[in-house]
């Protein structure tokens, strides 16, 4: 019993998910693995800590958008896409095109959402030449649903295909799965639009 407290303190500590949460993942993993590809990523993406808010439209989209700024108290965003600062002109948010220290939460696009983790795989199309560990405590990202993939492979083969996508990371629910270093008090929130 006291082994077991030893590791859970070794492990808040050392930033890395406990044996526990990982196996617990990998069984609902498991359990998931003949469900929709849509379904299935928003399982193992809430059950790691991410808040996942499906929108049947892009108006359905600003409403949760304005819902999550005024119930997290965000007074200043990051978001460098033209597109996206149309969403926050039109619920009235203050950004900024680069990345601040005064920002307290980004507003982002991702590259793609894989179903086998609930993992979110973002490059520089997303945020810019930054780190994802130098991004806010609160990350907003939108996408659509068919950038669902099973897994990391499928990924990677569709940005082979594209072409000219560099500094690849990925981030789910409440930690960064590639970068240690990563804030684990990161609250990711997604907002799913169909497309």
């Amino acid at each position: 019993m006291k082994l077991n407290l030893f590791k859970r303190i070794v492990s808040k500590l050392t930033n890395q998910p406990e044996e526990e949460d990982k196996q617990s993942l990998e069984k609902l993993g498991d359990s998931l693995k003949n469900a929709d590809l849509d379904y299935k990523f928003a399982q193992l993406f809430t059950h790691s800590g991410g808040f996942f808010n499906y929108c049947a439209d892009e108006a359905e989209a600003l409403q949760t958008l304005n819902q999550i700024i005024k119930i997290e108290g965000i007074n200043n965003l990051f978001c460098w896409d033209k597109e996206l600062q149309n969403f926050l002109n039109v619920v009235k948010s203050t950004y900024t095109s680069e990345l601040q220290s005064s920002n307290e939460a980004a507003f982002i696009t991702c590259e793609y959402l894989i179903a086998y983790d609930g993992r979110i795989m973002l490059s520089h199309n997303n945020i810019l030449h930054y780190h994802s560990s130098r991004l806010p405590d609160k990350i907003i990202i939108i996408a659509n649903v068919s950038q669902i993939v099973n897994n990391l492979n499928d990924a990677m083969g569709k940005i082979k295909r594209n072409g000219n996508i560099k500094n690849l990371t990925s981030i789910s629910g409440s930690q960064s799965k590639m970068d240690s270093s990563s804030n684990a008090n990161t609250k990711l929130f997604l907002l799913l639009l169909e497309d």
